[in-house]
């Protein structure tokens, strides 16, 4: 891959020097003389990486840098800082720069610098492509007017830190749901945490949530950390917690109580600072009336609630779907996206999508594995349902 390097220096000796010894290196290498024309340069084309001089005539090197960085968080900047000019040096270092050299340059000191540079440059690269990724996996997608509702009430209680709790079938996208409250809040860099309280035997849940000391019991023959302190700054996820063991659900409750937790086996409390996304496809009311949940963790979990459409009830967004997953799975295949033809929309938009969308995108897939170019009406009546209803 060619790196493209832009040295800005006053004196055209070092600038040229510069230039022969990357070009060495294989490094594709540009110039300036001075800030003003190094800003108009990088406006125009993306540098890995910039080496810049402080003290220059027009523009100083810290304004320079402070404009790369406003335009552009892909280029990692050096500074080239003569005898003096450490204490600037340190300040570019605080404002965003990679790190600093010292003139008469140190050859072997500049090219390590250069490639670890580089190599912060493409993690950042790679840390955006999987950001990508991640984020395209657990789009929200549709227009209908329930998913509308419930875009417009994620923005709404996002930047709060208020519980919610999320409501639906299974396979509405509740996890996606709880992702988008926390990519939008003040907690977006800290962890998302997720317990699912069905998969986890009843046992072992205060352990899985609260962590446990070592010798706690038989099989604890280390410490472990529970969800609840490796959510801590950030978002705890605890889906299904309709399933949760009562003696479980007292603890989570004291948890959001006093905002502390205990460890198995341990007598001393922790304190966390996690916000509490809870979800559920049961009917809450009708589990506290029968004992199987407490209705005061109901009511400490519930402060906001928002409820998650199943498929059937926004089948206009079946074509915006059927697109999408389209594009996700052939991606993740390495094809070219395979073309849906109208009248296996139409087949699709009959079905009665018991499973929603995590049973949707395992139709789409099927028909994509299945079918060779084009995806027909008669293919989505041949593949989608192979168990009778």
């Amino acid at each position: 891959m060619m790196v493209n390097v832009l040295v800005i220096d006053d004196e055209k000796s070092i600038r040229n020097t510069l230039k022969e010894i990357l070009e060495y290196e294989d490094f594709k290498v540009d110039l300036a003389a001075e800030g003003p024309e190094a800003i108009e340069m990088i406006k125009k084309k993306e540098y890995d990486v910039v080496l810049c001089d402080i003290k220059m005539p027009k523009m100083d090197g810290i304004e320079v840098l402070e404009k790369i960085l406003a335009q552009t968080s892909n280029s990692q900047v050096i500074m080239i800082s003569g005898h003096g000019n450490i204490d600037t040096a340190v300040e570019a270092i605080k404002k965003g720069a990679f790190d600093f050299i010292e003139k008469p340059l140190d050859l072997n000191r500049l090219m390590i610098t250069i490639r670890n540079a580089m190599d912060k440059s493409s993690l950042i690269t790679e840390t955006k492509v999987l950001r990508k990724k991640v984020s395209k996996a657990f789009d929200m997608v549709g227009e209908s007017e329930p998913i509308r509702k419930v875009r417009e009430m994620i923005d709404r209680v996002a930047p709060t830190d208020a519980r919610v709790l999320i409501t639906g079938d299974n396979g509405t996208g509740k996890e996606v749901v709880a992702r988008w409250l926390h990519e939008k809040s003040q907690r977006a860099g800290m962890p998302f945490v997720e317990v699912n309280c069905a998969a986890i035997p009843s046992e072992l849940i205060e352990s899985e949530l609260f962590g446990h000391e070592k010798g706690a019991f038989t099989s604890a023959i280390k410490q472990r950390i529970g969800k609840f302190e490796q959510a801590n700054g950030g978002t705890l996820f605890l889906d299904e917690i309709g399933d949760m063991s009562l003696s479980a659900q007292a603890k989570v409750l004291r948890a959001l109580q006093e905002n502390r937790i205990t460890r198995v086996g341990s007598d001393k409390d922790i304190e966390v600072n996690v916000r509490i996304i809870a979800a559920t496809n049961k009917d809450m009311k009708s589990e506290i009336l029968e004992h199987h949940f407490r209705e005061d963790l109901y009511h400490r979990i519930s402060v906001i609630i928002i409820h998650v459409p199943s498929l059937n009830e926004r089948k206009e967004d079946i074509p915006l779907l059927a697109d999408h997953f389209n594009e996700l799975i052939c991606g993740e295949y390495g094809i070219p996206a395979k073309k849906i033809a109208p009248d296996a929309i139409d087949e699709l938009q009959k079905i009665n999508w018991t499973g929603n969308i995590r049973e949707f995108r395992n139709v789409v897939e099927r028909l994509i594995i299945l079918c060779p170019s084009e995806i027909a009406g008669k293919d989505v009546m041949a593949f989608a349902q192979p168990i009778s209803r």
